[in-house]
């Protein structure tokens, strides 16, 4: 039988873009809701389901968090803002209701939780662009996660992740080239990557930062990574972590 190399859904998928200008549309109730029950359709480690999202709506809330993840104002301005958490506090209650003692927060939960909310989010958003939306995840609210827990409230045992805007698009950007496979597939062994196919990968990305309508500027992958990662180590995340009592040493 003829396997068919792609399909709607992976269609989709390869068109993925960060959508950060909206109409300024609202999105109905009712498909808000259907898109949570989306991401909760995403695998979910030992089914624990160790995640919840806040649906951002006060303004006031919106701009402080908007500061804090580093002046991002389409935090503001998206129909829909949520902070997906790694949540932790209903595996607790299940522990105490089975009679096992209080959840001591060790790394293997704190880590399964980040991976649950994260497949949960992206599946989310993988609903939303089926029914035309677009949206772009906020990392930046790492950057001061004590005022996101402030502003929200949240308790020990739940930790701010990301962030997601949602909104029927105002832009439509190019499709960033992704890394060839050869970089990220491996066969039976890892192998460090080749500085030559990185230094190929760099000259493609080089050609369409300089080639995209907006935001156009002369860099390359491994320039932008470095600086993006060198400039964001975020040294108050672990302190922060154990204070929620995620990630026990």
């Amino acid at each position: 039988m003829d396997q068919a190399l792609t399909s709607p859904v992976i269609e989709l998928q390869l068109r993925h873009r960060s959508i950060r200008r909206y109409t300024g549309e609202p999105i109905a109730p009712e498909l808000l809701a259907v898109l949570m029950r989306a991401g909760q359709g995403a695998a979910s480690s030992s089914f624990i389901q160790a995640y919840s999202v806040v649906r951002v709506t006060r303004p006031e809330s919106r701009a402080v968090i908007a500061r804090a993840a580093g002046n991002q104002p389409w935090i503001e301005q998206a129909a829909e803002f949520l902070v997906v958490c790694a949540d932790l506090r209903r595996v607790d209650l299940a522990c105490r209701t089975s009679g096992m003692g209080t959840l001591e927060g060790w790394t293997e939960h704190g880590m399964a939780a980040v991976v649950d909310a994260s497949l949960m989010a992206q599946n989310l958003l993988l609903a939303a662009e089926s029914m035309g939306l677009g949206g772009v995840y906020i990392g930046g609210i790492r950057n001061d996660p004590q005022t996101v827990v402030d502003q929200l409230r949240l308790p020990e045992l739940v930790v701010p992740v990301f962030g997601l805007c949602l909104g029927w698009p105002a832009e439509s950007p190019d499709v960033k080239p992704r890394q060839p496979l050869g970089l990220v597939l491996h066969q039976d062994v890892y192998l460090d990557p080749e500085p030559e196919r990185v230094a190929d990968y760099d000259r493609t990305m080089a050609d369409y930062y300089e080639r995209r309508g907006n935001n156009a500027r002369r860099s390359d992958w491994s320039s932008t990574t470095a600086k993006g990662v060198q400039g964001k180590k975020r040294e108050h995340m672990l302190p922060f972590l154990h204070r929620q009592r995620f990630f026990r040493t």
